[in-house]
């Protein structure tokens, strides 16, 4: 997340100690002081030291530098010590992250404060969703380029980012779940009357207004929102479904990284204070191969993913060729989706039925169109395939 900076001596030490962790055996793992209890299938120590590995053994829970483990079961892959587990569903929304933001949701437009790096972030993220907007148009207004546009903005918060992009002339619906973000965002676009009328904010989740606003949107934007989430397939999904066909889609978020980890948690929260502890889990965050993977699957096409770097000392941010911390993408979605449903059901029936017609071991090919025209009128779904055809054509063979 950034470069250019010096770590404090303690933190040197302590990406020393990160280091170790892939370069050690079992036989650099601490050794325990066993204050043991015992029971039938548990057995809990003490640390007294600070561990990097435990090879087999489930970490359950950890406080500061004396440790407390329950060893419960074996496990086949390895978790790293400082990860905290999550569960997903069909709700995008975490919970426990609903509560980090609702504490701070009264400070969202100090931009000395804790949401300086999301202020100065708008000198890259907004022109770089106006340029590609830019490039879907024809003509645009001078002073409004994006007038005529609809954007959602999706875990909008106070609305720093909806803002700028209300001014640059679209019609903006900012959601959060945090109902205080929404009240904060609500007040400061009230002291200007044109945000006033192009701005709308609601308190809720994507997923809520998937249906009254399917293929509504021109731009779905997405800034620092998908290492929040809880399922991130599903909220992907739900973003492609309020898109129009040939609408975009924008992204900021983290790559899951070592370096991420030891710079955007370890040095950003627990060592300079930049942002608050506990604003982030690293398992949460996702490479751009994933993301892109995930794109893909529903019918977005990404045509942008490029790095951003941030300099705590200067607080400015720049792009970069690095997409190791913090990168944007940019997808548009297909202009042509395919159908689902009944018709996806109804031509996978005609084309099953054709693979029985061809591979059928009492019909040959030498018995004439006949036999196929029987087994064609037997089969309504099957004559569908056939329906306008003069002729039934030789079947061909593989490379033909």
């Amino acid at each position: 997340m950034w470069r250019g900076c010096k770590l404090s001596s303690s933190g040197s030490r302590f990406l020393g100690g990160l280091r170790s962790v892939y370069r050690g055996t079992r036989a650099d793992c601490p050794r325990l002081t066993t204050s043991a209890v015992c029971s039938k299938n548990q057995l809990s120590w003490t640390l007294q030291i600070k561990p990097w590995v435990v090879n087999e053994y489930r970490i359950m829970w950890f406080k500061s530098c004396s440790m407390n483990f329950a060893f419960l079961n074996r496990m086949k892959s390895y978790r790293l010590p400082w990860i905290r587990p999550y569960s997903t569903s069909r709700s995008t929304v975490d919970s426990n992250e609903v509560k980090t933001f609702l504490a701070l949701a009264h400070r969202w437009w100090d931009e000395q404060g804790v949401y300086a790096p999301l202020h100065s972030m708008n000198d890259l993220r907004v022109p770089f969703i106006r340029d590609n907007l830019l490039k879907t148009v024809a003509n645009h207004q001078p002073g409004k380029p994006l007038s005529g546009m609809k954007i959602l903005d999706v875990g909008c918060g106070g609305g720093l980012l909806t803002e700028p992009l209300g001014r640059l002339g679209a019609s903006v619906i900012g959601i959060d779940p945090v109902d205080e973000n929404i009240k904060t965002a609500q007040h400061h676009k009230s002291f200007d009357p044109v945000l006033d009328k192009r701005i709308e904010y609601r308190a809720c989740s994507l997923e809520e207004i998937v249906e009254e606003t399917a293929e509504t949107f021109d731009a779905v934007v997405a800034s620092e929102v998908v290492e929040h989430v809880i399922d991130l397939e599903t909220f992907i999904q739900c973003c492609c479904q309020v898109l129009k066909p040939g609408g975009s889609l924008f992204i900021t978020t983290i790559n899951k990284t070592q370096l991420s980890y030891a710079l955007g948690i370890v040095f950003a929260e627990q060592i300079a204070g930049i942002v608050p502890k506990g604003t982030h889990t690293w398992e949460k965050f996702v490479s751009p191969e994933k993301l892109e993977s995930i794109l893909e699957s529903n019918g977005l096409s990404v045509q942008t993913v490029t790095g951003m770097l941030y300099n705590p000392f200067s607080g400015y941010w720049h792009w970069s060729e690095n997409t190791s911390l913090n990168y944007a993408a940019y997808a548009v979605k297909s202009s042509v989706q395919e159908h689902s449903g009944p018709e996806f059901a109804l031509k996978g029936e005609r084309e099953e039925l054709r693979a029985e017609a061809s591979t059928n071991s009492g019909l040959r090919w030498d018995h004439g169109r006949a036999g196929l025209r029987s087994l064609v009128e037997e089969n309504p779904l099957l004559d569908r395939g056939f329906a306008g055809r003069s002729c039934v054509s030789a079947p061909r063979t593989p490379g033909h």
